[in-house]
């Protein structure tokens, strides 16, 4: 006679699949996405610390050296957070994903850009990425100089990146060009090596300073340039559309700060 089964016992309980889990697409230099998908696989592949999309074809960063890209960054980082430190309502960013449009969503080494609430054209958005272009990008490129000369430079002018700084290490230069009807023109450095924003009145990068590493020289250079009248003007002309700004826009935050 066959055993009676009862119902709901172990020899009833069927073995349960394992559901999989589709891999992570992977996410290469020279993939050609949107810029949803490129975000889609950015975020499926955390061990990619930096990665861009530009013109709708993907760059993962490599390996960067000391002379090459880390030492230089870090002084036009310092120079641009100093600047930003005694302007109202101007922020510098270091490596943030800036949202440019479906094809384009850089990573540039660091943005200065004007606070949305002070009448900025960029501002952070839903998801707390910057939407628009930032007034002011300065890219280090040592290898990738091509790229960023080229691809790069069509995306910010497209954009409306109102001026573009390219540190291009390995031939010792600083290119810095400033959107001017409706093109980007190169901008030279005075007599005495510094190169001056148009945009940003007291902000100048002194040239043979930097690419000798001669830290205190660029810094005294800055500061001269922050203490000058034209800057003086700037930043009162910014705090007071500070203080007359209405809060949150739509689309996103009018602020760079962090929200309390």
């Amino acid at each position: 006679m066959r055993r009676r089964q009862v119902e709901g016992s172990a020899s009833d309980a069927q073995p349960k699949q394992a559901q999989s889990v589709p891999p992570a697409l992977p996410l290469r230099t020279g993939d050609r996405l949107t810029r949803p998908e490129f975000e889609r696989r950015y975020l499926a592949n955390p061990h990619i610390k930096k990665a861009e999309l530009v013109e709708g074809v993907t760059q993962v960063r490599e390996p960067v050296g000391f002379y090459t890209h880390g030492r230089p960054h870090s002084l036009v980082s310092g120079i641009l957070f100093t600047y930003a430190a005694y302007t109202p309502g101007v922020c510098a960013v270091v490596d943030p994903t800036v949202r440019l449009d479906r094809n384009n969503e850089p990573q540039p080494d660091v943005a200065l850009l004007i606070e949305a609430a002070a009448d900025g054209q960029s501002h952070v958005d839903k998801d707390g990425y910057i939407a628009g272009a930032p007034e002011l990008v300065l890219e280090v490129a040592a290898s990738s100089a091509t790229r960023d000369l080229q691809r790069k430079f069509h995306a910010y002018w497209r954009n409306g990146v109102r001026e573009y700084v390219v540190w291009r290490t390995l031939d010792k230069r600083i290119d810095w060009f400033e959107l001017a009807s409706g093109q980007f023109e190169p901008k030279l450095p005075d007599s005495k090596g510094l190169i001056h924003s148009t945009l940003f009145p007291g902000l100048c990068l002194a040239v043979p300073a930097l690419l000798n590493n001669q830290i205190a020289e660029a810094l005294e250079a800055l500061h001269e340039g922050i203490g000058s009248a034209p800057h003086k003007v700037f930043a009162a002309d910014l705090e007071s559309r500070l203080a007359h700004s209405d809060g949150p826009i739509e689309g996103g935050t009018p602020s760079l700060r962090n929200p309390a």
